[in-house]
């Protein structure tokens, strides 16, 4: 059996026996390297070590650091308020405060697990209380916490650009916002049919001016963040890893002098949850990494290149192709070794026929994500079930409708390149 047949079989095979993601890649490598004596064991380790020892990378820690201080500075509840006082009393408001809150958070923390385990599970619990279907609400937030990797900053992002040197960070953090703010509308619409059908009211009035400027004038630190990393990567003020380490500061400064409620000794709590979920992070990118190695010493993705280009198909077919693929593999793999193992196999070929690298991307990115939500492995399925402690079938039933408005959102994206590559080429960050 070739070494390259036996790193995707035993994958496979890890996989299948309930192995985390970063572990089966990590044993496969492990068994094709004790199976074929071409390479000593060391390879693991050094591919690991080298999949990490990037400059760009140290960004992931300090953008995860930077939504642990926001968290810890009240901001969900200033986001929560902010966005119920516009949507809160139309019918199925508070779904529509859901999707609005979950959407700014995500321009805040660039993962859909901390959205729907942080302001996702106190939105659920007051759509709950509010005589909202559990599991409807638990599924209106998993559905919405997708646009966290979507959305600037975004860790999943940083790391394709790391695979494909033909887009920038600054590039794809630009994309994104028009396609997590389509996904956002959908939820919207689909929450508009549900609520209609099963008859959501929305909750009191709407507030005064006075109270809505207000309410506005608190949030407007917090929306700014985006802004400011965005902004000042535009301006050439910093890089994106410095924008990381800009990002950490002003959320200190927000949580600490604007709003008042970080306290200096929930800093050390925040710096440890910080440091395991950078931790995981990089494990997972680090083993993938060696994973990805093996591949490419062995010519797999020069041989699927070479298939792909020899099938002779037009751009939109190998679009298509893509979708279908990603889709079936987005339910088995997470996003962050999804795009460490595909992106170097399938970016070139996008090139090659002409697909604007940042659009291709973004349907990659975007697809990948939407395996978070896809059971049965969607690991955003099993956070949402663990907050919400509603039973994974009941959950699947009432995410139908959205899984469908998901589907439609990635069919406008993939055939109107424009909603990936417009926002890029307006700021300056592609051509």
């Amino acid at each position: 059996m070739s070494p390259s047949l036996v790193l995707i079989v035993s994958a496979c095979l890890f996989l299948a026996i309930g192995v985390p993601v970063a572990f089966a890649l990590g044993m496969a490598t492990v068994a094709t390297l004790l199976l074929a004596t071409t390479f000593p064991l060391m390879v693991l380790l050094k591919e690991t070590f080298t999949g990490i020892d990037s400059f760009p990378l140290m960004a992931v820690p300090f953008f995860i650091l930077a939504a642990e201080l926001m968290s810890g500075g009240s901001l969900t509840e200033v986001l929560l308020r902010f966005a119920g006082q516009f949507v809160g009393h139309k019918r199925g408001g508070l779904g529509y405060t859901n999707v609005v809150a979950l959407t700014f958070f995500s321009g805040i923390s660039g993962s859909a697990l901390a959205d729907a385990a942080g302001p996702g599970s106190m939105l659920i619990r007051m759509m709950d209380k509010a005589g909202y279907d559990r599991a409807y609400a638990a599924a209106l937030t998993a559905s919405t916490a997708i646009v966290g990797p979507i959305i600037p900053p975004s860790i999943i992002m940083i790391i394709y650009a790391l695979q494909d040197d033909s887009v920038s960070v600054g590039a794809l953090f630009a994309a994104g916002i028009i396609p997590g703010l389509l996904i956002a509308a959908a939820m919207c619409v689909v929450n508009f049919h549900v609520s209609k059908q099963r008859n959501y009211k929305g909750e009191g009035r709407l507030p005064p001016l006075r109270e809505i400027l207000l309410t506005t004038w608190k949030a407007i630190p917090a929306i700014l963040l985006p802004v400011v990393i965005l902004g000042g990567m535009r301006a050439g003020w910093f890089t994106p890893t410095e924008a990381s380490v800009v990002a950490v500061f002003y959320a200190l400064l927000c949580g600490k002098y604007v709003y008042r409620t970080l306290a200096w000794r929930a800093v050390p709590d925040i710096l440890a949850r910080s440091a395991l979920l950078s931790a995981s992070v990089l494990i997972i990118i680090g083993l993938s990494a060696s994973f990805a190695w093996l591949l490419t010493i062995e010519g797999v993705p020069q041989q699927m290149a070479d298939w792909l280009i020899g099938m002779n198909l037009t751009p939109w077919m190998f679009l298509i192709a893509v979708n279908i693929f990603l889709l079936l593999f987005g339910i088995f793999i997470e996003p962050l070794p999804g795009v460490m193992v595909l992106a170097p196999i399938l970016a070139p070929v996008a090139l090659k026929l002409g697909v604007d690298p940042v659009h291709f991307a973004m349907i990659v990115i975007v697809n990948l994500t939407l395996g978070m939500i896809t059971p049965p492995v969607g690991g955003l399925l099993f956070v949402t079930c663990n907050v919400s402690k509603v039973p994974m079938g009941k959950l699947v039933r009432e995410l139908v409708p959205f899984l469908w408005a998901h589907g439609a959102v990635l069919m406008v994206l993939t055939f109107v390149p424009a909603l990936s590559t417009w926002l890029p080429r307006l700021w300056g960050f592609s051509r």
